[in-house]
């Protein structure tokens, strides 16, 4: 069934969709490492007491308690990757690469065309693996007959498995590319910021869900989206935001069209983090530092969504029922903005 997954990973991202078809997509990883044998033995801990204490201010600290997404995978039965997707070449979104394809072996790479170099041993790697970089660079320098298979695609591709079946019908995983176009992964290698070069994929269900995940994009990227792709953009279900959330000195506009129902907000302090662009908008969104991982079940529509923190679940709603397929709680589901009043509240209490 269609199922996607964000991962309370540190300040990075990664995203899990577990397609209709049993392929499996990852997006970016954060915070992977070899299995510990107590993961191995007792799997993930989902809660810690910190976390079960009472969130203070709407605070309950997740981010202290970061998931291994290998670990995570492996204790919900995901043990085979079709595709990995690096949306563009930053640590946060690359961290414990090596460690990741060692225990998946995904069968397709994606990734963008770019020139990215990275120093080390200057004391501004932030705390990443240099090991991992250079492994990342020998999945870059790879060709499309390697093992895994390298791909760059473009805004506008198609192609087997994702947006096309055998039979070239559309449809396949559901996965439709909005970003990058050439142009922008010029720009992006020519002034080395690679954030508009990033991919912006939207993911659509056979149900009716249209989930869009936004890598680091920037103004030029939303530029190009807008202007070409704003019936696919226009009104989504769920916006895994861009940049994590982060204010990055952006323009907001483009949340006008995309008008999400949900946003999930990855983790970062929170003066640095764009409450207001989805306040003054009226606008739900759910932060990993509160719920922890956050799940949907995009089977149905609207998606029923659950989080890992028992103590961010239930301050919600006394309602927050354990869900044992997805080892999570769940809250509600993603309304229409019409019936927000009427449903649990899956928003941030911010």
């Amino acid at each position: 069934m269609p199922i996607v997954h964000f991962l309370n990973v540190n300040s990075g991202d990664c995203s899990i969709i577990q397609h209709g078809s049993g392929r499996n997509t990852v997006i970016d990883v954060c915070n992977a490492k070899p299995l510990t044998s107590l993961e191995q033995f007792y799997g993930v801990m989902q809660n810690s007491q910190a976390a079960l204490e009472k969130g203070v201010n709407g605070n309950f600290n997740q981010k202290k308690y970061p998931v291994n997404p290998i670990a995570y995978m492996k204790e919900r039965g995901i043990n085979k990757v079709w595709r990995f997707i690096a949306t563009h070449p930053d640590m946060d979104h690359l961290d414990g690469i090596e460690a990741f394809f060692n225990a998946f072996a995904p069968d397709n790479f994606w990734d963008t065309d770019n020139n990215c170099e990275k120093e080390w041993g200057n004391g501004n790697n932030g705390g990443y693996s240099e090991a991992d970089w250079n492994f990342y660079k020998t999945l870059r320098d790879g060709k499309p007959t390697d093992n895994p298979k390298r791909l760059t695609l473009y805004a506008g591709n198609n192609g087997p498995f994702w947006n096309r079946d055998e039979n070239g019908n559309a449809g396949a995983d559901g996965i439709t590319i909005l970003a990058p176009t050439r142009e922008l992964v010029t720009n992006g290698n020519a002034c080395e910021d690679y954030n508009d070069s990033s991919y912006v994929l939207l993911y659509q269900t056979q149900s009716g869900n249209r989930i869009l995940f936004a890598g680091d994009s920037h103004d030029a990227t939303w530029e190009h989206i807008l202007k070409n792709h704003e019936s696919d953009v226009k009104d989504v279900d769920v916006l895994i935001a861009p940049h994590h959330g982060r204010k990055s000195d952006r323009n907001w506009e483009f949340l006008d069209v995309v008008n999400p129902r949900l946003t999930f907000f990855g983790n970062a302090s929170s003066e640095y983090l764009a409450y207001s662009a989805w306040k003054n908008r009226g606008l739900g969104y759910i932060l990993n530092n509160q719920a922890g991982s956050i799940i949907l079940n995009a089977e149905v529509c609207p998606a029923e969504v659950y989080v890992t923190c028992e103590a961010y679940a239930k301050s919600l709603t006394t309602q927050a029922t354990f869900g044992a397929t997805y080892k999570a709680y769940k809250i509600g589901t993603v309304k229409p903005k019409a019936m927000k009043a009427a449903a649990v509240p899956v928003y941030s209490k911010l």
